[in-house]
């Protein structure tokens, strides 16, 4: 483990994130190991919400597949492993309200709660199956209430 990823897991086990991580692995029934990097694992997360192959919080990423899938997928680890730092770089848990507003923006500029969203293209769009902005999937969005369509811009 890096110096970096060390400060990683001790800022997010100061913040409290990686605590809540933990207790939200448990409550969802899942099997927690050890996992590179300074990183835990829980793996067949079943909890509906949210709708993703995977999420983290804190140091915990949570996956619906089994150990053996979430091992296999070395982009989709890489892209939860710079959210565990963006947690650190957020002082823990106001990248939660962060986060949601980012998704938010994104979801109005782009129909889609990722490719617009500053945390999510700093995870790396592809790696966390997001499409590009531009692509399919996304592109301005026409206000029903008042038939305005959203600027052309894409940037977060």
């Amino acid at each position: 483990m890096t110096s970096g990823q060390r400060l990683r897991q001790i800022a997010n086990m100061l913040n409290g994130t990686t605590l809540l991580g933990l207790v939200l692995a448990v409550c969802a029934g899942t099997t927690v190991g050890g996992g590179p990097r300074g990183l835990l694992i829980a793996n067949r997360y079943r909890w509906r919400l949210p709708f993703a192959a995977a999420f983290t919080v804190g140091n915990v990423i949570l996956f619906r597949a089994g150990p053996e899938a979430a091992r296999a997928n070395p982009a989709l680890l890489g892209h939860e492993e710079r959210h565990s730092t963006q947690y650190a770089w957020c002082l823990g848990l106001p990248f939660l309200p962060l986060y949601f507003i980012a998704a938010g923006w994104s979801l109005w500029r782009t129909g889609n709660p990722g490719s617009a969203n500053f945390f999510e293209r700093h995870a790396g769009l592809e790696a966390g199956g997001y499409p590009r902005p531009g692509g399919p999937g996304t592109g301005p969005r026409t206000n029903r209430n008042t038939g305005v369509t959203a600027p052309e811009r894409y940037e977060a």
